[in-house]
């Protein structure tokens, strides 16, 4: 009954495993050139796919997402792996910056129970999902990113821009609850 946490060598990946392990989430943090029938042995009940420097740094394609059948929740790099592996595409912002921002949830969903409509985020700009991939939709906007957050239609797949896991995301815990109900959705 564990999440795995997929280590895109970015620098606030411990401290997802660490933020889970406080909220008494268990997870699992595994590198991220594990292949898909790794994952499968080590059966999680959902993944969350960490941060990273940049698509071409992180060495992970994750060509099986449209493969597995658990919730997965794309952080940051982990957002932007999301988009690009269904068909969305990702480039530099134009805004390019490291700031707590306001982003406005656009529905209550799942993934923001309880956030609805608005939060305050910590949230990485350098590069962004620029252009929405077919199945997805959005769930989250700001001022400076228009894609702050998506989900596929669907699926349990969800992608976020910014980063739950630092003291600047006050309710960032209540993200990781909400993915956690999310992955035990289906146990119960």
């Amino acid at each position: 009954m564990t999440i795995l946490v997929i280590n895109n060598k970015g620098q606030y990946n411990h401290r997802i495993g660490r933020s889970l392990k406080y909220l008494n989430i268990p997870s699992e943090l595994v590198s991220n050139e594990l292949t898909i029938e790794e994952i499968k042995e080590k059966n999680p009940i959902g993944m969350i796919l960490g941060g990273g420097p940049s698509l071409e740094e992180s060495g992970n394609s994750l060509n099986y997402l449209n493969k597995l059948d658990i919730p997965i929740l794309g952080i940051c790099l982990g957002h932007q792996l999301i988009a690009k592996s269904f068909g969305g595409t990702v480039s530099t912002s134009s805004t390019e910056s490291y700031a707590q921002i306001e982003i406005n949830v656009l529905e209550e969903n799942k993934l923001f129970k309880g956030l609805f409509p608005s939060m305050q985020v910590w949230t990485s700009h350098k590069d962004e999902v620029k252009s929405l991939p077919d199945e997805f939709k959005i769930l989250a906007s700001s001022p400076i990113c228009k894609i702050e957050a998506m989900k596929h239609k669907t699926k349990d797949i969800y992608g976020i821009q910014f980063h739950p896991e630092v003291h600047h995301t006050p309710k960032g815990g209540s993200i990781f609850k909400n993915f956690y109900d999310i992955c035990n959705y289906d146990k119960k």
